[in-house]
């Protein structure tokens, strides 16, 4: 067993086994990792994340290989985070990722990795978050985390990244009025995907007007794959986000940190009350006789003292 000091020594060389064993960690919610994560928080906040979320089959990953393309010719390394909140092995949206990034994959300089929460509690936040962190200090200058599908996992992306992107079709020209408020708000740039559709030109203007009467100011852009200088806007948009929202990024991180102690604290008491409730419940039919046991264990204040 690698001890912890010879996978930070092997990390800091920048040995890719050692990341990967580090990722794999933090997806097991291994308890070593906020002591690892503490000694690597100096080189942790250099890298620029970026959240790429929206609705299945609105070309999330082309796009995101696209992305990659642009910064590899800008000589920067960039790390792909695929995050499926239910199963590592759910093919779908995660397979397409592996597929159309393949040709990245004897590229040292970039580093793609499909992510599972497991279904753990804490949720993609902690992981998601922690994994970015982990290729951060590692050295790579861009982090994309994608998500699938919209639903919470896209509202929690926020407490991850640093810009939220939301990618929409033509298609879903129809069905913007569902759009959940809280997808809408947690977006900072909204990017309607292969434009070349009919109804693509509607759609951007409904989703200018939506965020209009929102009172929110945000980028809204066309782009399709076969479009290199449309792609390139899209992505010198993100750039312009970082330079132009300092201030705000700066605030968005700390609040992050801030939220996954909160999460890490709740899911160790979590666990640790659970499995206290389960043993003691084997052993008193009375269920009322296992709490007050716990009171007396545990009285207010006791738990976690001021």
């Amino acid at each position: 067993m690698t001890s912890q000091k010879q996978l930070l020594e092997d990390f800091k060389k920048g040995e890719m086994r050692a990341l990967s064993r580090l990722i794999s960690m933090a997806e097991n919610r291994d308890p070593e990792v906020p002591a690892i994560l503490s000694q690597l928080f100096s080189e942790i906040g250099k890298a620029k994340i970026i959240g790429v979320t929206g609705p299945p089959g609105a070309g999330k990953s082309t796009l995101i290989n696209l992305f990659v393309k642009l910064i590899r010719a800008q000589k920067k390394r960039v790390a792909v985070i695929a995050v499926d909140p239910v199963s590592p092995f759910s093919g779908g949206a995660l397979l397409g990722d592996r597929i159309r990034l393949q040709e990245h994959f004897n590229d040292s300089d970039v580093f793609i990795r499909s992510l599972s929460t497991r279904g753990k509690l804490g949720g993609l936040s902690i992981a998601a978050r922690e994994v970015s962190e982990l290729v951060d200090a590692f050295g790579f200058d861009y982090v994309i985390v994608e998500t699938v599908g919209v639903g919470q996992s896209e509202v929690d992306i926020r407490k991850v990244v640093d810009v939220t992107v939301l990618v929409l079709v033509p298609e879903w020209g129809d069905g913007i009025q569902t759009l959940k408020s809280g997808i809408l708000e947690i977006a900072d740039i909204f990017i309607v995907n292969k434009s070349d559709r009919e109804g693509a030109d509607r759609i951007v203007l409904e989703l200018k007007n939506m965020l209009h009467m929102a009172g929110k100011e945000a980028a809204v852009l066309a782009t399709n794959q076969n479009d290199k200088s449309l792609v390139e806007r899209s992505l010198t948009e993100v750039d312009h986000f970082f330079k132009k929202e300092t201030e705000l990024i700066r605030k968005r991180r700390e609040h992050s940190r801030l939220e996954i102690v909160e999460e890490w604290l709740r899911m160790m008491i979590t666990e640790e009350a659970n499995r206290w409730a389960s043993e003691n419940t084997r052993t008193h039919k009375n269920p009322y006789e296992v709490i007050v046991e716990f009171q007396k264990k545990y009285p207010k204040g006791k738990l976690l003292p001021k």
